[in-house]
């Protein structure tokens, strides 16, 4: 059973979200908390696995919480559920800890899926900023500057079919688009991830802002 405490200023948006997950099996929310600092209180007495936590609360904020809740709670998982979709407090939340985002607008499904992955040691970014963080990529110079070469190492092709990765295609489109196989895009793709280590689309977008890859 993984147990959940939920943060937001918002009664409304809590009994909202104990609403969704009620009926969910192996999910239990077993507080609720309106700021950071009673968080921290409850934490003393109340022990969970994941918060699920706003960032723009007054008082004690999300990006405040997020830091104290490593330091003092590192066995528990954050995941970010917010208003804010602009990258950089995306990308300012995983950098602070937090083990995933994801949008308040998201549906019951995907914050499940969410909370069983962060649950589980995971990083996760919901699909509509995973997507919208992947598009950054075409702010990328010409596959052959020397930006892009000491970024990644990536050929021009699979620069290429990084591109388009970003913009959602599937492989058998990317293969269409390109004039090749299917099974030559997805020998590329592993290439891709092998070369950067990203096993999955929020470590890709967080080794492309390391190496300076997304536009501000």
């Amino acid at each position: 059973m993984i147990r959940i405490i939920l943060i937001d200023d918002h009664a409304i948006i809590r009994d909202g979200i104990r609403s969704l997950l009620r009926e969910e099996p192996g999910l239990e929310v077993v507080g609720e908390a309106s700021s950071g600092q009673e968080l921290l209180n409850t934490l003393a007495t109340t022990p969970c696995d994941v918060v699920v936590l706003d960032l723009n609360m007054p008082g004690t904020d999300g990006f405040t919480t997020i830091p104290l809740l490593r330091e003092r709670h590192p066995e528990v998982r954050i995941l970010v559920l917010s208003m804010l979709d602009n990258e950089r407090y995306v990308v300012q939340a995983i950098g602070l800890g937090a083990s995933g985002y994801a949008l308040k607008s998201t549906s019951r499904a995907e914050l499940v899926y969410a909370i069983n992955t962060v649950a589980a040691g995971q990083p996760y970014l919901c699909t509509v900023i995973g997507l919208a963080l992947l598009q950054k990529l075409h702010s990328l110079k010409s596959p052959g500057s020397a930006t892009a070469k000491a970024a990644s190492g990536l050929s021009k092709r699979e620069l290429e079919v990084l591109t388009l990765i970003a913009e959602g295609l599937t492989n058998a489109e990317i293969a269409d688009k390109l004039f090749t196989s299917k099974r030559t895009i997805e020998t590329h793709r592993q290439n891709i991830i092998e070369k950067t280590q990203a096993k999955n689309t929020a470590a890709l977008i967080k080794f492309a802002v390391s190496q300076g890859m997304l536009a501000d």
